[in-house]
């Protein structure tokens, strides 16, 4: 039924899932064991993604079971049919490759508003942090890791991945939530006033 079988390469799922967790871990610097334990759903949700991009295509083979060659895959073992955005509807190859590089385009934006989180907050040396890009979001590096993932799914998105993503979402909520009463403990009135002021997640512009 197919000519390739583009996966099996686990030194790929092992390099990129290193990589990622390492990436998170310098960004996010969990110290106490709760971060630890929302820390592991994300690895979980990355071993998941990288083992169905180059080590098994559980998705491709549930969709085959289901479908057969409703599918529309004529070599559903080749790597660019792992981009089911693009196949499922049917698109070009060079589709799938613009749909490709517009998951890495938000992951990149995850990547900077990250960076720009941990700066500031490191540069404040433990003082309350209310300027730059904490004048738009209170957690901007959730924010990057929240679309760090979601330029995931639109690169590769695969059925575990779909049904862990919400679980993800609500563990990093949960954190935000009991950092948030640290903080407020810490600063007082101070950080209740800007936490009226400030979304959690999504910027409000129009200020």
């Amino acid at each position: 039924m197919h000519e390739s079988y583009d996966y099996g390469i686990w030194s790929m799922v092992i390099f990129n899932v290193i990589i990622f967790g390492a990436f998170v871990i310098g960004f996010l610097r969990p110290k106490k064991k709760y971060e630890w334990r929302t820390l592991g759903v994300f690895a979980a949700f990355i071993v998941a993604l990288f083992t169905e991009m180059y080590g098994f295509p559980l998705t491709i083979y549930v969709l085959l079971s289901l479908f057969g060659t409703k599918v529309g895959l004529t070599d559903p073992f080749e790597h660019v049919s792992g981009h089911l955005l693009g196949t499922l509807f049917g698109a070009p190859e060079w589709v799938k490759l613009v749909i490709c590089q517009l998951g890495a385009f938000v992951m990149l934006i995850g990547l900077i508003i990250m960076s720009k989180g941990w700066k500031q907050i490191h540069e404040a040396e433990g003082k309350l942090v209310t300027d730059g890009i904490y004048a738009y979001v209170r957690h901007p590096q959730y924010s990057g890791l929240f679309l760090i993932t979601i330029g995931m799914l639109i690169q590769w998105p695969t059925i575990i991945t779909l049904l862990m993503w919400p679980i993800l979402m609500y563990a990093y909520y949960r954190l935000a939530l009991r950092e948030e009463r640290d903080v407020e403990e810490t600063f007082g009135e101070g950080y209740r006033q800007y936490k009226r002021k400030v979304p959690a997640f999504i910027p409000k512009f129009a200020r």
